[in-house]
Formats: structure tokens, sequence, C-alpha cells
């Protein structure tokens, strides 16, 4: 496969939730491509529909949920696969770490069970090695290794299980990772190892999207950036020119809301992330933008597109962008 065609790619992935009262578009046309090496990060708003875009892509969506568009790996729909090649691409090319690490554990299986399985699976290992694997990818991330393969998910801390599932996760050093608030519940020591492992990793070849609300991880090991509100991508860039120059209101409110080393007072957003279930046609940050124009609020929301006099790969979904930089 050439260097230039993405491992992972996303296109026009649409997933709507249906509860009692209405249907909620949770994702509305989102695309976005992985390449070997490369980090990617989703940042938003909680509800900006993140996880269901990560979920998405390996069919984990609930069965409330229903989703068109199309998710290609190496070049092969995921749609089009049949149960073998799917069951070989999940946890072997394509892993999951998820953010309630104490849910997506088996709590009816021992820890050291769960850890040893995709050994067995996709490598084939017996009992007795699966089991030593298991062992060697949790010393990793945890300093009491026989204690935890021994107990059960419920009786771990949420820590130590996130620690547990970024282990399972990474075990088989897959093509690509979903990494889902990687960072979630973990100290600083343990934070520093994850990060750590998740550059190795990336050093290694893999491919990594990063979902997370944490901008300093996001400055540490993003490659590029796409910023979701409402359920859509509203803009696209490298990291530095997303930190330095960012032109959406919204991706602008982000940061110019996070505190500096230099101190000073924080600028908070106004308002309240849209009811998805009653969006307007028009652009959904217009009751919160401080940069709308009459053009916003009689035509449908703008989609992505190139940004001018700026960097190649900057897209942003606006009318009227940010005509200044966040930072020099």
């Amino acid at each position: 496969m050439s260097p230039a065609t993405p491992v992972l790619e996303v296109r026009d992935l649409h997933v709507t939730y249906q509860t009692d009262e209405e249907p909620i578009p949770a994702v509305r046309g989102v695309s976005l491509s992985l390449h070997a090496g490369e980090i990617v990060a989703l940042v938003g708003e909680s509800a900006s529909g993140k996880s269901t875009v990560g979920h998405s892509i390996l069919g984990l969506l609930p069965g409330s949920a229903t989703s068109h568009g199309d998710v290609f790996f190496r070049g092969t729909t995921i749609a089009s696969m049949d149960t073998e090649e799917l069951r070989r691409v999940r946890g072997r090319e394509v892993s999951v770490i998820f953010q309630d690490a104490l849910s997506a554990l088996t709590p009816t299986m021992r820890v050291g069970e769960q850890m040893a399985e995709p050994f067995r699976i996709h490598l084939g290992m017996g009992h007795g090695e699966a089991m030593q694997a298991a062992r060697t990818a949790l010393a990793r991330v945890l300093p009491d290794v026989d204690r935890v393969v021994d107990s059960y998910p419920f009786q771990l801390s949420g820590g130590m299980a996130q620690r547990v599932m970024i282990a399972m996760a990474t075990s088989l050093e897959p093509s690509v990772i979903i990494a889902d608030e990687p960072t979630a519940n973990l100290d600083p020591a343990v934070r520093q190892d994850t990060l750590m492992q998740l550059e190795r990793l990336r050093d290694g070849g893999a491919a990594i999207l990063l979902i997370t609300h944490d901008f300093g991880v996001v400055a540490r090991l993003a490659d590029r950036v796409s910023v979701m509100y409402a359920g859509a991508l509203v803009e696209e860039a490298d990291v530095r020119t997303t930190f330095r120059a960012p032109k959406h209101p919204y991706t602008f409110g982000l940061l110019g809301s996070l505190p500096t080393l230099t101190g000073g007072r924080l600028t908070p957003m106004r308002g309240h992330p849209p009811d998805l279930a009653t969006l307007p046609p028009e652009c959904p940050f217009l009751p919160r933008c401080n940069k709308a124009v009459g053009r916003c609020r009689q035509e449908p929301a703008p989609g992505l597109a190139p940004v001018k006099d700026s960097v190649p790969g900057h897209r942003v979904a606006c009318f009227n962008p940010m005509a200044v930089p966040l930072r020099d």
C-alpha cells in the first residue's frame, strides 16, 4: 500500500440514535483519514459525537443506532468483510481503548484470562504462553501484575481498570488504535507512561485516532486535529496551526478558554451545546457565535472548505472565519 494511502478512512459517516421520543442525529457527515505513523485528534465538547465516530468504525454501536457511510481499512470497506475477516481485523489490526474500562471488561472473567484471550485467538498461542504474554503486556502499565492477573474487574479501581484496558488494546501492537479518552482516571505518573506507550506505537507505524478533551495531550501527541461540534466537523488542520491560528469561532473559543502559563483571566464561551434533536438548517453554533453575519442566519450551514492564505489541509466550516491568530 502506498504511504499516501490512508490505513483507515471514514467517508460521509452518519449515525442516528432512535429514542422513544425522536431520532437523535449524533454524527452528521463526518469524513476523516488516518495514515501509518500518524495521530489524529478528534476534539470537542461532551456529546459532540466523538465517541460515536470511534465506535462506528468497527460496528460497536448499540442496537438503537443506525448508520450509513463508508469505512475503509487498507482500502477495503469493513461493511464488505465476512465474519472471519472482521474478527481478524478487530483486536489484531484495529483496537479500541474504551473510555469506561469497567464497563468494557467482562465482569465474570479474571483479568489474566481476558488479557490472554487475544494472544490465543489472534496469535494461536497455548494457554501458558498466552498467560505469560499477558503478564508481560500488563507489566508495561502496572506495578503489581500478580494481584491484577488474578482479580476480577470489579475488584479494581477505575484507574487500574483503565490501565488494563490500555494494555489489552495495545498488546498485539495493532496498525490502528482508537483511543477514547485514554488518560482518563489516571494519576500523573501512569498518564505519562500511557502517553509514552502511544508515542512508541506511533513511532512503530501505528495510526491512532485520539478522542479526547485534554488539549495538553493533543499538543503533545497529535499531528492533525479535527474539531467536532453538534455531530459534524467544523475545522481540520495540523496541530500547530490549530493552536496558533484557529479559524472557526468554536475552535477559537475552546482554545481561548484554556489556562496558560502566563496566567490571566480565562475567557469562557457563552451559551451551551445545542439540542441535537432540534438542530436548525443554519450553523448550529450560531446562537453562541460572536462572528455571525447575515449569511449565517439565512443560509444552510456551510461544509468544510479550504482556508484562504493558510497551510495546505486547513479547512473550516464557517462563512466568517476568524481573521486574527489566537497566538503569535
